[in-house]
């Protein structure tokens, strides 16, 4: 299999550092909110290149964080009035409940800045007895980024690059703009430790590399994360663990797109967040999935307003198949389950391309025809196809639900979400339509639309969907 490592800029087959084992590890969430639907995304992604790893054969150690202290989550402790670490336990339980909705699992190891302290403070004592990073007499202690010729080589920027567009801190102790903060001297109030360098915090890049050799040494075999931390975060915890190891921390770095909204990125500031709990309010957790993963990891997602119903609707035909396939009195033979494997082998040649989810959710239409084909023919093939469509594809974290039931609350939430006048009409031009009258056929058609909602006729009647 071949994945795309973001630090050579190519696909590379995968080979891990230690035979079978795979190290891998995620950055998570910074608790300062609530989760959206790109923490939702980011975490499905990882999930999933975990499972399919396994399923390859290799023996993965997968561990993710939750930074659980930084900037933001300690102004939104003085916003709120909660202690710091109070506010972020509260955080991390709301996301672990969110993210248990969404159906994604647990990392194998856990890991919390708070829980790191001796560990973080350890590694930045490190780098100051190797004259990598020095200390201030303010408190705070520093990368020197100048003892690190590598550094840019992720990112492809040189250290004058770090200046542009990102955030530098103002210290006049500092030896250049760009070195950046391992820990930071507390301010009055704010949740501190005790150092060698006096109270303070950690900085938010030594907290993964601190956390990552705790848990698995000086180097891991896949690190990922959003693309957005490739500058600085990733570039900085290359240069300070290189720099304290001497040897090449991460062998593949892989990095998801972003999500955007109707082509805007997606920020609190521009008022378009999508929080993962309210669309778990309004759709499946499977079309959810569906939708995000219809896209290569690689490349930026565009949420547009038809995205999540669309994908909804598309899992309701595949279920009112499955339901039709299960539900078959026909016998299934071993020529038939072999047919079916055909399913699991073009799987994992989308898979193993670069983990092409896009490609491995556009064959599942074929596998559905196909289905419905045998069907009608009272084929055994079509229940064959219907068990190794769950078994291949629950890896995605689809078709693990009943079909029956998943039908019967489609159904109903559908006809609960039309309004009445809405539905009144669609009804009268059904009734327009069995008289062959297509001219007023035509006209409450453009009322529909004129209410926000298209209609599709099919031989079991008509479909509403919200433009």
């Amino acid at each position: 299999m071949k994945i795309y490592n973001s630090l050579t800029r190519r696909k590379e087959e995968f080979v891990p550092l230690e035979g079978g084992k795979v190290k891998m590890y995620a950055c998570g969430i910074t608790v300062s909110g609530e989760a959206h639907i790109g923490h939702g995304y980011q975490a499905l992604i990882y999930d999933i290149m975990r499972k399919y790893l396994q399923k390859k054969g290799f023996a993965v150690t997968y561990a993710r964080n939750y930074t659980d202290v930084d900037d933001k989550i300690i102004a939104r402790s003085k916003e709120t009035g909660i202690p710091a670490d109070i506010y972020a336990e509260k955080m991390i339980a709301d996301i672990d409940k969110v993210m248990r909705e969404f159906h994604v699992d647990d990392p194998d190891i856990w890991l919390k800045a708070t829980e790191n302290i001796a560990n973080i403070i350890g590694f930045i004592q490190g780098l100051i007895d190797k004259g990598h990073a020095y200390p201030t007499k303010g408190g705070d202690v520093y990368f020197d980024v100048d003892t690190y010729p590598a550094y840019g080589h992720l990112s492809n920027r040189s250290p004058e690059d770090a200046l542009d567009g990102v955030r530098v801190e103002n210290d006049d102790e500092k030896k250049n703009a760009y070195d950046f903060a391992l820990w930071k001297s507390a301010k009055p109030g704010e949740i501190c430790w005790d150092s060698p360098w006096g109270k303070g915090r950690p900085g938010w890049h030594i907290e993964c590399s601190a956390m990552n050799r705790a848990a698995f040494g000086d180097q891991i075999d896949l690190h990922g994360g959003g693309r957005d931390l490739i500058f600085p975060h990733h570039e900085n915890e290359i240069a300070q663990t290189e720099a304290l190891t001497g040897k090449p921390f991460v062998k593949y770095w892989t990095h998801n797109g972003l999500i955007k909204v109707n082509g805007q990125k997606m920020s609190k500031s521009l008022g378009n967040s999508l929080l993962l709990s309210d669309l778990l309010e309004k759709y499946s957790d499977e079309a959810v999935k569906f939708a995000l993963l219809g896209t290569g990891y690689r490349n930026d997602i565009n949420i547009t307003d038809d995205l999540f119903p669309g994908a909804e609707k598309h899992m309701y035909d595949f279920y009112l198949t499955l339901a039709a396939a299960e539900g078959a009195d026909l016998p299934v033979g071993d020529a038939d389950r072999a047919y079916a494997k055909k399913v699991d082998a073009e799987f994992d040649e989308s898979m193993d391309d670069d983990f092409n989810t896009a490609l491995a959710l556009g064959n599942l239409f074929g596998y559905f025809k196909e289905m419905r084909r045998f069907l009608a023919e009272r084929d055994g093939r079509a229940k064959a196809l219907a068990a190794q469509v769950r078994e291949t594809y629950s890896l995605l974290g689809l078709f693990r639900k009943d079909a029956a039931a998943y039908v019967k609350w489609y159904e109903e939430k559908d006809e609960a979400d039309v309004p009445a006048e809405v539905r009144a009409i669609a009804e009268e031009r059904q009734a327009a339509r069995a008289q062959k009258d297509w001219a007023k056929s035509d006209k409450l058609r453009a009322k529909l639309a004129e209410l926000g909602y298209s209609v599709k006729d099919s031989k079991t009647g008509y479909e509403l969907t919200k433009l």
